[in-house]
């Protein structure tokens, strides 16, 4: 099976678990009295909208470049990381406020028994959609995904969390402590907010990253070091290079100017310098567009 397809195909299994999820937080959410269930619910509905976007990509990905989209599709991949991790940035923030809120006006009371059903059943399923996606990403190495991974791992933290606090306020009502318990709800909601907030931060920097062009740090160290290697071997004047990623795209230009002594050699030695800076490279294919040009004038870089 094609790299693509399985993609698809796991984002489509992940789309369907997730809007199953989600709709059992919000019921659970809402029969329990719990604000953050229902905020699990809710961060698990606006996963799976995201996961449809996702896999709406993945299919674009896989047309063939036309005249308008000369490159491809690869730059879409970024934005919707970016829209993706604004979002559960936003949820997470307005689920924190709310959060604080509920402290300052006393809480409210909840029923444990179902929250500890949900948190139960919930982190069993979530940390096993979490494993199973990240060992068939492993081949894949698809961005998407690896964002669907994360968003697994957070919901499973979410509902663990959950577990744990339930537990907590069900022992404290059973020794005589049920004054405390109406914080439980609220303040679990709050720290998980806080803890959960920077992963889609983290997302969205990296992604705008992506978007403005910026050039990776260990991306830029190789092609220094290579073409470094190359001009003690070729003896070349000067030499520029380019690069950069975008989605699974890689773009990279190289501009190098030939001694004297070059000035007269066949294309198939040029070739051969080019094939030995594609092999360096690597990850040829479809994703990768590699330019490497040579001249005499320094003009040209």
């Amino acid at each position: 099976m094609k790299a693509t397809d399985l993609e698809q195909r796991i984002l489509k299994q992940s789309l369907l678990c997730t809007v199953m999820i989600a709709g059992f937080g919000i019921a659970v959410g809402i029969l329990s009295s719990s604000v953050s269930i229902i905020f699990d619910g809710m961060f698990s509905a606006l996963d799976a909208a995201m996961c449809s976007l996702s896999l709406l990509v993945t299919r674009l990905l896989r047309q063939e470049t036309s005249r308008r989209f000369q490159h491809g599709f690869w730059h879409i991949e970024p934005l919707v990381l970016v829209f993706n991790g604004s979002l559960l940035s936003v949820l997470c923030f307005y689920a924190f406020i709310n959060a604080v809120k509920g402290i300052l006006e006393g809480g409210h009371e909840l029923e444990f028994g179902w929250g500890i059903f949900y948190a139960v059943l919930v982190a069993a399923f979530c940390f096993f959609m979490f494993l199973r996606e990240r060992r068939a990403n492993r081949v894949i190495e698809s961005e998407l995904i690896g964002l669907d991974v994360k968003s697994w791992l957070m919901s499973a933290c979410i509902s663990s969390a959950l577990l744990l606090a339930f537990s907590i306020a069900w022992l404290l009502e059973r020794v005589g402590h049920g004054h405390l318990t109406p914080y439980i709800d609220p303040g679990v909601l709050a720290v998980l907010t806080l803890v959960l907030i920077p992963i889609p931060i983290g997302t969205v920097i990296g992604a705008i990253k992506e978007v403005l062009l910026i050039t990776p740090e260990d991306l830029e160290r190789e092609l220094r070091e290579l073409m470094q290697q190359l001009t003690s071997d070729y003896g070349f004047v000067s030499h520029s290079h380019y690069a950069t990623r975008v989605g699974r795209g890689l773009f990279v230009e190289v501009h190098v100017v030939l001694p004297e002594a070059m000035e007269h050699v066949g294309v198939r030695q040029l070739d051969q310098i080019r094939d030995r800076i594609s092999r360096a490279i690597g990850e040829s294919g479809p994703d990768r567009w590699l330019t490497v040009a040579f001249t005499r004038d320094p003009r040209w870089l």
